[in-house]
């Protein structure tokens, strides 16, 4: 009689497969490439483990809070909701200053066409690649029309441009837009070209973040992409992190005996930009405005 298999193996080997509806997007993605690790316990085995994710607690989940609401007031405004209705609404210091700031240095393009929360989607391997805009705005009639992606964050240290540069989000939300943002342009094909991202932070509304694209750098990011996607397929082993600094803001780092402690605010200088949480917002959650 053979050794008996090792079920907890087998079990592990067998659930690295995702199903065919799993859609990758920022979030997902750019967990896989902090620590596959966290990508396996959060997507595959899919636990929910109830760690703290930084301290001091309450400071971080108004901050994640006020971040969502200033979403919420951004898309009412984009909607040509008037202002000073939207106004009270920014109840807190954060949000007043936040609005305030948008309202003198935020995007105004009277002349263009407005995507506001726009979700696109593409096939990627025998998956689908998924991306919400906070908004994306075309310029047509100029020498080569324009396609503008905003992104509005909340960091509240400014973030280095090399370190957005190598994000997955903005690998995808770049590329994404090229493979599927035709019906912006009249049902012409966007080129790379075209396209430029912008990140605009609430706490430094003057210091914006502009990553223009070509098709070198397109080429590059799909490819980039579609290998993580076939690297998560295959995976038959997915390894913490072997950079133990995330693991301090890690929901996970307890399971894998990193530690039991959560970073804490003030010292999130380098790592915050890699585990703040992304605001795919349910707006659901957050009270309506009523008028």
């Amino acid at each position: 009689m053979g050794h008996p298999i090792d079920d907890k193996s087998k079990s592990d080997t067998h659930r690295t497969n995702l199903p065919p509806s799993f859609s990758f997007n920022q979030s997902n993605l750019q967990d896989y490439v902090d620590c596959q690790r966290r990508f396996h316990l959060r997507y595959i085995e899919q636990l929910d483990w109830p760690a703290v994710e930084i301290e001091p607690v309450m400071e971080y989940e108004r901050h994640q809070h006020e971040g969502l609401l200033f979403h919420r007031l951004v898309q009412q405004h984009l909607l040509g909701l008037p202002d000073e209705k939207i106004a009270r609404l920014a109840n807190t210091p954060n949000l007043n200053r936040w609005w305030e700031s948008f309202l003198q240095h935020g995007p105004f393009n009277s002349n263009c066409s407005q995507y506001i929360e726009l979700t696109l989607s593409a096939p990627i391997c025998v998956h689908r690649l998924t991306a919400k805009y906070d908004l994306v705005i075309t310029r047509p009639g100029t020498q080569s029309d324009r396609v503008i992606i905003y992104d509005w964050k909340t960091y509240h240290k400014h973030p280095q441009a090399e370190r957005l540069a190598a994000r997955v989000q903005t690998r995808i939300y770049r590329s994404l837009l090229v493979k599927a943002g035709t019906y912006l342009t009249g049902g012409n094909p966007v080129k790379p070209d075209q396209v430029e991202m912008i990140y605009w932070f609430t706490n430094f509304p003057d210091e914006p973040v502009c990553f223009p694209y070509n098709s070198n750098q397109y080429e590059l990011d799909w490819d980039v992409l579609k290998k993580l996607v076939t690297d998560i397929m295959s995976a038959q082993d997915f390894p913490p992190t072997s950079d133990d600094r995330n693991c301090r803001f890690c929901l996970f780092r307890s399971y894998c005996n990193r530690g039991i402690v959560a970073g804490t605010w003030d010292n999130t200088e380098d790592v915050l930009e890699s585990v703040e949480t992304d605001f795919d917002i349910n707006f659901e959650q957050i009270a309506e405005l009523e008028f």
